[in-house]
């Protein structure tokens, strides 16, 4: 599935989510009124398709991106284990983990210690994976909205 198939997939299957693009990249949020103030407005899952905020990925290959997905904790370290904590000089987490290899997924090279993975180009190894997270990530998404909407209604 290339970028642009899972652009589609997330956009068609998710209600309520708004995208915003930039340099290229996607960034997807739960905003179904479209009117999240800027520090409330977080992604739950990001598309990358260049090199742009690393390079450990390698996606200046032709047709390389990286979808990117935020998890629960205990998604996350479900099965992964512990979050990591231990960075290298370039602020890359210290995983034992190839962030460059297609089709697998991985902590996030940056983000795992928030509980993010990432795939560089699912394939047949991982889009199944991939559309199970997402429906967690956005599940989770959806849940964090409602309260706090809750909370705002309450004070």
């Amino acid at each position: 599935m290339d970028a642009t198939a899972m652009t589609r997939y997330i956009e068609e299957n998710f209600d309520g989510v708004r995208a915003v693009e930039n340099s290229g990249d996607k960034f997807f949020s739960y905003d179904p009124d479209g009117d999240l103030p800027d520090d409330r407005w977080f992604p739950f899952a990001t598309i990358v398709t260049g090199d742009n905020y690393d390079s450990v990925s390698d996606l200046s290959r032709q047709g390389a991106y990286r979808i990117n997905i935020g998890l629960t904790k205990s998604a996350y370290t479900e099965r992964f284990g512990a979050a990591p904590t231990r960075r290298d000089g370039r602020g890359v987490l210290d995983t034992g983990f190839d962030y460059s290899v297609r089709d697998q997924v991985v902590p996030h090279p940056h983000y795992a210690s928030q509980h993010w993975v990432c795939v560089v180009n699912p394939g047949p190894e991982t889009t199944d994976a991939v559309r199970g997270m997402l429906d967690d990530a956005y599940d989770f998404a959806v849940r964090k909205h409602e309260n706090q909407q809750a909370r705002k209604a309450e004070s």
